[in-house]
C-alpha cells in the first residue's frame, strides 16, 4: 500500500488553526510561534502553545495581543486543528489550565498557554470508594457519567467483581483497572472511549522511509519476553484456589511474523513469569490477568521511534505500515505515543512511538 498524502495538493500551508470556544481565532492562529501536543496510551492529551504577545494596530502602534480580558484565558475551551490549513483535522480539544508570560529586552513579549483534554477533571478528582458487583465496563460508565463524558464502551463486561478505589484519582483508578484486563482508554471530544486493547484501530496509515517518514529507529529486544505467565489467587467465598496460565498471544495487535516466545525458545530457553502481586478471586479473573500480562510483554518485542511529516491522522491507536526499512522490520505497528509539533523553523512534524508483537519474516 502506498503512502496517503497529507494534502491533496503538492504545496500547502501546515500552520495549525486555533479555535477558542468553538470559533476560529485568526489572531491566535497568526501569532502562533510553537506548538506541542502530546498523547499517550491511558488517555489525557496535553497541549502547549507559545504565541507572540504583541500585535500591530491598523491605525498604527501596537498592543498586547492577549491581555486581560482576551479570549485566551484560564478555563477557556480551546481546540487545535492541524494538517493542510485548507482542510485541517482536529488533534486537540480541551481547556486552558495555565498561562505564562515572558518578557525579554529587545524582543516582543511572548505568552504560553497549557491545556488538557476532558480527562483533566478525572485527574483532579481523588476518592476512596468501592464499586460492588460491577464489570470493568460498568465502572467506566459510572466514572464517565461523573466526569460529564459520554461513554463509548465495547467489551470488558467480565469479570464482575468488587473494585476498590483507595485514595486514587478517577483517572489513575480507571487506568489501573483497565490495564489489569488489557483495556484501552482515550477521550475523543466529549466521549470516553473504552475497549479491549486488541480491538483498537484509530485509522490505518502507510509510511515510507525517505517519503513522509524522515527518521526511524527500530529495536527488537528479548529481555522482557516470556513463554508463559501464571497467576494464582484465592476464592474466599468457595474456599478454593484459583489460577490462570497464558502461553500464547491473545491480543497481539497488528503485524505478522514470529513472536517473542518463539524467538526466546530458539535463541535462549523457555522463561516463565509469575504475577503474584495481583489479587484474583476467580479462575476467569486469573486467566484474564495472565493473558493481559502476557500480551503486554509480547507487544513490546519490536519498538519503533519515528519522525514524520506532520500528519494529524497519526494518533495513539493508529495502525502504521512501515516500508523502505530492512525487510524484517517492514511490518504494521500500533502507535502508543504521538507528539504533534510546530515551530517557525521546522514547520509541522509528528514524532511517534509504536510497537509490534512480531518480527517480520525476512
Amino acid at each position: 500500500m502506498a503512502e496517503t498524502s497529507v494534502s491533496s495538493v503538492a504545496v500547502y500551508s501546515a500552520r495549525p488553526t486555533i479555535r477558542l470556544a468553538g470559533t476560529e481565532d485568526t489572531r491566535a492562529s497568526e501569532l502562533l510561534i510553537a506548538m506541542r501536543m502530546e498523547e499517550n496510551e491511558g488517555g489525557m492529551s496535553a497541549l502547549e502553545l507559545r504565541f507572540s504577545n504583541w500585535a500591530s494596530l491598523a491605525a498604527g502602534g501596537a498592543e498586547y495581543a492577549f491581555g486581560a480580558g482576551s479570549r485566551l484565558a484560564l478555563g477557556a475551551e480551546i481546540g487545535v486543528y492541524a494538517g493542510d490549513e485548507a482542510a485541517p483535522y482536529e488533534i486537540f480539544k480541551g481547556a486552558i489550565t495555565a498561562i505564562e508570560s515572558e518578557y525579554i529586552t529587545g524582543a516582543p513579549p511572548e505568552i504560553t498557554v497549557l491545556a488538557e483534554d476532558s480527562l483533566q477533571r478525572g485527574r483532579m478528582a481523588r476518592r476512596s470508594r468501592v464499586h460492588l458487583d460491577k464489570a470493568p465496563a460498568d465502572v467506566a460508565r459510572t466514572i464517565a457519567g461523573e466526569l460529564g463524558l459520554t461513554p463509548v464502551i465495547a467489551g470488558l463486561d467480565q469479570p464482575v467483581g468488587i473494585w476498590a478505589q483507595l485514595n486514587e484519582s478517577d483517572l489513575a483508578f480507571l487506568r489501573r483497572l483497565l490495564g489489569r484486563f488489557d483495556g484501552d482508554l482515550q477521550v475523543v471530544g466529549s466521549e470516553l472511549h473504552v475497549s479491549p486493547r486488541g480491538d483498537v484501530r484509530r485509522g490505518t496509515l502507510t509510511l515510507e522511509l525517505h517519503g513522509q517518514l524522515a527518521r526511524a529507529r527500530i529495536s527488537v529486544d528479548l529481555a522482557d519476553q516470556v513463554t508463559q505467565v501464571t497467576t494464582r489467587g484465592w476464592n474466599s467465598v468457595d474456599g478454593r484456589n484459583v489460577a490462570g496460565t497464558a502461553t500464547n498471544i491473545t491480543h497481539g495487535g497488528p503485524g505478522a511474523g514470529r513472536d517473542g516466545a518463539a524467538l526466546l525458545r530458539e535463541h535462549f530457553e523457555a522463561r516463565s513469569e509469575h504475577y503474584g502481586h495481583l489479587a484474583v478471586e476467580s479462575d476467569d479473573e486469573a486467566q484474564a490477568v495472565a493473558e493481559a500480562a502476557f500480551d503486554l510483554r509480547a507487544r513490546r518485542l519490536v519498538q519503533l521511534e519515528g519522525i514524520t511529516e506532520g500528519n494529524p491522522r497519526l494518533r495513539v491507536g493508529s495502525h502504521v505500515a512501515i516500508s523502505g526499512v530492512e525487510a524484517r522490520f517492514e511490518n504494521t505497528y500500533y502507535v502508543t505515543r504521538a507528539s504533534h509539533r510546530f515551530d517557525l523553523r521546522e514547520g509541522y512534524r509528528t514524532e511517534f512511538s509504536a510497537e509490534c508483537a512480531y518480527l517480520g519474516n525476512s
